[in-house]
């Protein structure tokens, strides 16, 4: 499962990369044609890379709460079926060894 996360966030960092370099080309594009200036492309695309970075920041710590609480549900889970069984395996001890009987005059 934690795999699975890693993957996903890993996925997420390309897929903001490939943009970035699509954002580029594209502002690229625009000075080429004259539409923007070579300055104004560079502070646009720092305030896109920035908010960018925010963004990931913010969906990172989201993912890694709610990764935390996955954890911690799982754990409470394994922790009572773990609590189950060993009242099973008690009883079961119990049922193949049970004490001796008591003899009529209270010895063994």
């Amino acid at each position: 499962m934690i795999d699975t996360i890693k993957k996903t966030l890993l996925a997420g960092v390309g897929a903001a990369v490939i943009t970035k370099e699509k954002v580029q080309d594209a502002l690229d594009d625009y000075v080429r044609q004259g539409k923007i200036k070579a300055d104004d492309a560079r502070i646009i695309a720092e305030k896109i890379a920035e908010r960018g970075r925010r963004e990931f920041e913010e969906m990172s710590a989201q993912a890694s709460v709610k990764v935390q609480e996955i954890l911690h549900r799982q754990d409470a889970a394994v922790t009572a079926r773990l609590t189950a069984l060993e009242a099973r395996v008690a009883v079961l001890e119990a049922a193949a060894n049970p004490p001796p009987a008591p003899t009529r005059n209270g010895e063994p």
